[in-house]
């Protein structure tokens, strides 16, 4: 995300000649665009988007469950044990 925005700024700066960007080569100012999709590209392969899909939510769950044991007036679980059968 930094990255597209850091390529909409320069893009900007560039289209209004605004600056030391004005005398930059497009090249340079686009730049950041292609390493959004090479991080893109890495994060889908090595399965880091996926992994921090699942930690938010169990990140989510995990607080839903404490937050109803607090409503019932039952201790607070810690972070994620569950209760043996």
């Amino acid at each position: 995300m930094l990255f597209l925005l850091l390529g909409l700024l320069g893009v900007a700066l560039k289209y209004f000649e605004i600056g030391m960007v004005a005398e930059w080569s497009w090249w340079i100012v686009l730049s950041p665009f292609a390493m959004a999709v090479a991080w893109w590209a890495w994060a889908d392969w090595s399965g880091y988007t996926k992994r921090k899909v699942v930690e938010r939510e169990e990140a989510r769950r995990q607080a839903r469950i404490d937050r109803q044991r607090s409503n019932m007036g039952l201790p607070g679980s810690k972070g994620g044990q569950r209760p043996r059968r």
